[in-house]
């Protein structure tokens, strides 16, 4: 289904009106058409153009002479591209109308639409990325803090990848005297301690995933939704978390009627904060409407601030908003503590981390931040280095390989034969290879690339 023959062209900046917009084009007509296009400056014709430079010049259509836009046009020769193709990109104005103008001319002189994440599909299908680098561009682009960002780069630059190699090649040499052994058994096949060798890959393995949920939290970030009945404070708690005047705050309950999200930077990791409207009994429509998405709200969370006013005794809405946590992480958060306080709060969700602070006057506001921290990540220190697997799918299929690596020490330890150990030692031969992209299938690549944007 993929073609590296045709040459594509795409808009690989955003639509809309910028300073600099850019058409890129890949592969073997990618030169020949920008110099049907392009009219250098000060040369009296199309000359040569040379690769790994910056020339200025215009944009010219073909049969009418007209002038569509003034550029910079670059081309870079290939196997020096990140296509690892022949790649011309043009610099035009950074708006709608002459970018699809220097596309269309692309298109009349041969190039073809690129589908999404095309290019970034070429610089895999070429070698110049694995596809765990691959995924790793979109993780860049998609990036919400410099953690992330961190994170993202280091795979970028093949970190996982080298690990997941590595452990392939030792598990193909384990599954090679595996296979020897059970087809020549009258020959000497030479020696493998095969038990050290699947118990250090199994190591190797626990170890990648012990620090797989930090990783997908930096990358993903997570979605905390302040929940309590009217008038606690939850809108002036979304106000202290972002540092900002964002909610409308009244002392009138039920100012909140909708949900209302923010994203904030929680120690390198994007956490988005839903502050939701009062939990109570109300016959306004608009109001029932508002605690519908409230609680609507709670179920897509992965952490739950439950609010209640520490000035005044539990109420029975207090109760019904813990319900709504139903059984995910939460945080009692113990609010104005700027006020006389009462007791009573013990029982309201006991397992659950009580917080007390003054969300107007900021105190208690560290230790919130550092519980909610605490609590996603389990303890794991956030101070540590990138983690290296960031993505579900890796995650998942180094699980899948750790799992086939344990069954095949089980088998081994009850005497099984080697062709039956050989079985589990190719899946996880083969779940590692969809990582990097050497077991990948047509299927997997349409689904990783096609979350790709156009021009990447």
């Amino acid at each position: 289904m993929y073609t590296l023959d045709d040459t594509i062209v795409a808009i690989s900046t955003p639509l809309g009106t910028s300073g600099i917009g850019i058409v890129r084009l890949s592969g073997a007509e990618a030169l020949a058409i920008a110099r049907r296009l392009f009219v250098p400056t000060g040369r009296a014709g199309r000359r040569e153009l040379a690769p790994n430079r910056l020339y200025h010049g215009h944009i010219v259509a073909p049969g009418s002479g007209q002038v569509v836009d003034e550029v910079l046009l670059s081309y870079m020769r290939a196997p020096h591209s990140y296509t690892r193709q022949d790649v011309v990109e043009i610099n035009a104005h950074g708006g709608p109308v002459p970018l699809r103008a220097i596309l269309a001319l692309c298109l009349a002189e041969g190039a073809r639409p690129a589908r999404e994440g095309e290019f970034t599909l070429r610089a895999f299908l070429n070698g110049r990325l694995d596809l765990a680098q691959a995924e790793a561009v979109l993780d860049v682009i998609r990036a919400q803090t410099e953690a992330s960002l961190r994170v993202a780069v280091e795979q970028l630059g093949g970190r996982l990848s080298a690990q997941v190699r590595g452990m392939r090649g030792e598990l193909l040499n384990i599954l090679a005297h595996l296979q020897a052994a059970a087809d020549f058994p009258e020959d000497e096949i030479p020696a493998l301690e095969l038990g050290p060798a699947l118990r250090q890959a199994e190591a190797r393995l626990d170890e990648l995933l012990g620090e797989a949920e930090r990783g997908i939290i930096y990358r993903q970030g997570l979605r905390v939704a302040i929940l309590g009945r009217p008038n606690v404070g939850k809108s002036s708690l979304l106000n202290a978390l972002l540092r900002t005047e964002r909610a409308i705050v009244t002392p009138i309950p039920g100012t909140t009627r909708d949900t209302l999200e923010e994203t904030l930077n929680l120690q390198g990791i994007p956490v988005v904060v839903v502050d939701t409207a009062g939990i109570a009994e109300s016959d306004d429509l608009v109001e029932r409407l508002g605690i519908e998405r409230s609680r609507a709200a709670a179920q897509r969370a992965d952490l739950v601030l439950v609010v209640v006013d520490g000035s005044q005794p539990p109420a029975p809405e207090d109760a019904q908003v813990a319900a709504l946590a139903d059984g995910r992480p939460a945080i009692v958060v113990v609010n104005k503590g700027d006020l006389p306080q009462v007791d009573g709060y013990a029982d309201l969700l006991p397992t659950a981390p009580h917080v007390r602070l003054s969300a107007l006057t900021g105190e208690g506001l560290p230790a919130l931040e550092e519980c909610i921290l605490e609590l996603i990540l389990s303890g794991r220190a956030t101070a540590s280095g990138a983690p290296m697997v960031s993505n579900p799918r890796h995650r998942d299929l180094l699980r899948r390989a750790r799992d086939h690596v344990a069954q095949a020490l089980a088998a081994l330890d009850e005497g099984w034969p080697h062709d039956l150990l050989a079985i589990d030692v190719t899946e996880a031969v083969e779940a590692l290879g969809e990582i990097t992209g050497e077991t990948a299938s047509e299927e997997l690549l349409e689904t990783i690339f096609g979350q790709f944007c156009i021009g990447k």
